[in-house]
């Protein structure tokens, strides 16, 4: 398994390429809907298409992380990858980052919202 914390709050899932996408995603999914209490970045890097599989589990994965008020952000997403989230409707549902650096900075400035609002 290829997902480590890197702090307390944060996971990151640095995926393989297919077919052992979804497996990949299947043992996160596992962790997370046992234990849900840190945001999820999951790196593309060595992803270049998905199947259906895959696409099925990283929705799961958002709805459990949503659920449970936590974020998922997708980053280093090649262009040919992204159209498929673009083709299927579902580049409005997930978050996408550049890097990881951007990715972590996404993290920061949506927990920095959600305690703004929390205060008011």
């Amino acid at each position: 398994m290829t997902h480590v914390n890197i702090s307390k709050n944060v996971v990151l899932v640095v995926l393989p390429p297919e077919p052992d996408t979804n497996d990949e995603l299947q043992a996160v999914n596992g962790q997370i809907s046992v234990r849900c209490e840190s945001d999820v970045i999951v790196d593309f890097a060595r992803v270049n298409f998905l199947t259906s599989a895959s696409i099925a589990n990283l929705i799961l994965l958002y709805n459990w992380l949503k659920g449970a008020g936590r974020s998922l952000v997708l980053f280093n997403v090649e262009f040919a990858v992204k159209c498929i989230f673009k083709v299927a409707a579902l580049d409005s549902i997930f978050t996408f980052a550049g890097d990881k650096a951007a990715a972590l900075d996404l993290l920061q400035k949506t927990d920095s919202t959600i305690r703004s609002r929390k205060q008011l």
